[in-house]
């Protein structure tokens, strides 16, 4: 069955940047916009950027060895897909808050990984599966 597509919003400081940055950076179209919000098809989900103040971090939890943000969202892609999209922030100079490296590596769940952050402090992550039904959900 078909997974229905999440809605989410978030707090950004500039919308010019949140434009550059969904919308340049990472292609995602935009859709309905004002002055003070924009959505965006964030890989087939919608991600509205809404102009008011951006939350700090919480905190980090150590997973696989490395600190993670918390809170952060992210999309899961298949490995071809999470490569290609390595590539392209790599080639635009982006600033990995983790650097891609592949997370569970021989284990139930392997995947690559990799975190940046948005221009106000969003954190994602982005997440790569050679077998992304199988792998997702699976119990180590």
């Amino acid at each position: 069955m078909p997974c229905p597509p999440f809605h989410l919003a978030i707090a950004v400081d500039d919308i010019s940047a949140a434009r550059r940055f969904y919308g340049g950076l990472l292609g995602c179209r935009e859709g309905r916009s004002s002055s003070q919000w924009v959505d965006f098809d964030f890989f087939g989900h919608q991600l509205v950027v809404h102009c008011a103040p951006p939350q700090p971090p919480a905190g980090y939890n150590t997973v696989d060895g490395h600190a993670v943000p918390v809170p952060h969202f992210g999309i899961v892609l298949d490995m071809p897909a999470w490569e290609r999209l390595q590539s392209r922030l790599t080639s635009a100079n982006t600033e990995f808050v983790v650097p891609p490296h592949v997370r569970f590596a021989g284990q139930a769940g392997e995947q690559g990984t990799f975190f940046v952050c948005d221009p106000a402090g969003n954190t994602l992550e982005f997440k790569g599966f050679v077998n992304r039904e199988r792998q997702l959900f699976a119990a180590g």
